[in-house]
């Protein structure tokens, strides 16, 4: 990684449908090696995919919470396939398995509180393995930085 790398990196995070032209044009290269270095990232990993941010509110999702979830008994088995009981459901967003007191943060977007209560009635205290949980409403949220090796995309170093 050197900082035409991280350079391409930020411009594809923040718009990851800018075309190769417009791509090598912000960086300052020639297309040619814009197209190789964005192939080196995605073969190095780096690059793992692309997505399309969506607004819940727009798709009537406008409750938004983080759920904090302690299992047990706290084994591999039980964990994946939590995990994969979580990635499954359309109310969650994203599923985090932490350290700490919780083992499980899962983000979710739902219609309404009662939507929520339900979620958390019938889809979380209904499993086995679920010994206690938590929610904390999400008031606002806002996008995360973009993500280089040398710091953020502006040159700051972490």
């Amino acid at each position: 990684m050197d900082d035409i790398d991280s350079a391409i990196l930020g411009h594809l995070q923040r718009d990851a449908r800018l075309t190769n032209r417009e791509l090598a044009r912000l960086v300052g290269i020639a297309p040619s090696t814009c197209l190789e270095r964005v192939r080196g990232l995605r073969a190095r990993e780096v690059i793992t995919g692309y997505h399309a941010a969506v607004n819940p509110r727009a798709l009537g999702r406008s409750v938004q919470a983080l759920i904090f979830a302690r299992l047990r008994p706290l084994t591999r088995e039980v964990i994946d396939s939590f995990e994969s009981y979580l990635a499954k459901l359309p109310e969650v967003r994203s599923v985090m398995v932490v350290s700490g007191d919780e083992d499980f943060v899962v983000h979710v977007s739902v219609t309404d509180i009662e939507h929520l209560h339900g979620f958390l009635m019938d889809r979380l205290s209904a499993r086995r393995e679920v010994v206690s949980f938590r929610s904390s409403m999400i008031y606002r949220e806002t996008s995360t930085r973009v993500l280089t090796a040398f710091g953020d995309a502006d040159g700051d170093r972490a």
